[in-house]
């Protein structure tokens, strides 16, 4: 088996450079602004179509 078992900072890390290992990993999280995006899409598709469909009444 390797010397570097799977509970060792250098398997998390991928490196066994003490500097790397000293480092805290980046955490990405999706930006809030996606999730706006989407939000305000859909509330302007619906509000285009019921809209529209009033039009029609």
């Amino acid at each position: 088996m390797d010397q570097r078992s799977a509970r060792s900072p250098a398997a998390v890390y991928g490196t066994s450079h003490p500097f790397r290992r000293s480092l805290a990993l980046a955490r990405r999280e999706p930006p809030a602004a996606v999730n706006e995006d989407l939000k305000l899409f859909a509330m302007s598709f619906t509000a285009f179509f019921v809209c529209f469909y009033t039009f029609l009444l």
